[in-house]
Formats: structure tokens, sequence, C-alpha cells
């Protein structure tokens, strides 16, 4: 049970990031088509996720629904509905890159309990949430290279404003940078952290 209310946990992160996705997508008009094309693939890679780790709860013995969860994504993407920047910098860039940084001590975790399909469904999510908090990155960098502001500054100024959580460490440097954060971000990071 208790590696399920984890995949669960994971499941229902998962769920959320399908209709913020979405939500991106059709919540801000005016961006170039691009933006619209990663936020739509994006939607359907973690559909792909949900569905992997559903299907994993139920060959353990449980469903989606089965365990409470969280509702921190959806409130932050409440909190960011009026602003396209702050959206792209506290949810894909924040919140998702937070996955980044856990996806390794849960991989282990789960993999030092026994179950490797869950390590392998991880391996296949961090590599898609490179790409989402990549995404996230090259879109917040050309709103703020629009409304001529500095990122890192900016960064700042919107995780406060809106009550975004404080990260702290162990950060994943590897997949943080492998995702399109630069030093100078890396480096504000690990002073908050």
């Amino acid at each position: 049970a208790g590696i399920a209310a984890i995949i669960h946990a994971i499941a229902h992160i998962e769920f959320n990031a399908i209709n913020l996705a979405l939500d991106i997508a059709w919540r801000f008009p005016g961006m170039p088509e691009a933006f619209y094309r990663d936020w739509l693939r994006i939607a359907a890679e973690e559909a792909l996720h949900f569905t992997l780790l559903r299907d994993h709860l139920v060959e353990l013995g449980f469903d989606y629904g089965d365990f409470d969860a969280h509702n921190a994504l959806w409130g932050m993407a409440e909190r960011t509905r009026h602003d396209l920047l702050a959206r792209i910098a506290l949810v894909p860039r924040t919140l998702e890159a937070r996955g980044l940084d856990a996806s390794p001590a849960v991989r282990a975790k789960l993999i030092g309990a026994g179950d490797r399909r869950a390590g392998e469904i991880l391996d296949l999510i961090l590599r898609d949430e490179i790409g989402h908090v990549a995404a996230g990155n090259r879109w917040y960098r050309f709103v703020c290279e629009q409304r001529g502001l500095d990122p890192v500054t900016t960064y700042a100024e919107l995780a406060e404003r809106h009550q975004a959580p404080r990260l702290r460490a162990p950060f994943n440097l590897e997949a943080r940078r492998a995702a399109g954060f630069d030093e100078a971000e890396l480096a504000a990071l690990q002073q908050a952290g």
C-alpha cells in the first residue's frame, strides 16, 4: 500500500499536469503557434505518464482515486490564471522542475522496495519532464524578453508575489541544466535553497 500511495501521488501530479498544459494552451492567446504546439505535445505526454502510472496501480491492486491527493499544482494555476509570465515561471519552472529534483530519490526508493516497473516509468517521466521544463524555460525567457524583464530577478518577484513554495536542496542540477536553466538561475536557486 505504501508503494501504491507514492505511485498514486505521482499519478495525481501527472493528471493535473494534463489539465495545466491544456489550460495554458487555451487561456493565453496571442503567442506564436509553436507555443501552442509545445503545450499540446506536453499534454499528450502527461496523459501517457498518467496512463502508465494508473495501469501500474491497477497491476498492484489499486486504482486512481483510492488515496487522497493534494491540489498544489492546480492551486498555483488558479493564482497565476491572469498572467502568462507568472504561470510559466511558477508551474513548469518551479513545480514541475521540483519533480526533476525529487525523481532520483523517489525512483531509488521504489526500486529499493522491489518495484522495478515503477522505476522504469519514472525514467520515462524524467526524460519527458526535462523537455516540459525546457519548454517552460524557453517561453519564460521569450515573454521576459518581450516585456524587457530580467529573468532571474523577475522570477524571484513572481515567486514571492504568488506564494510559490520555497525550493530546498537537493537539486538535480544535471536535469535542470538539460532543461535549460542557466548558471545564474542555478546559483540563485542554490542560494535560496
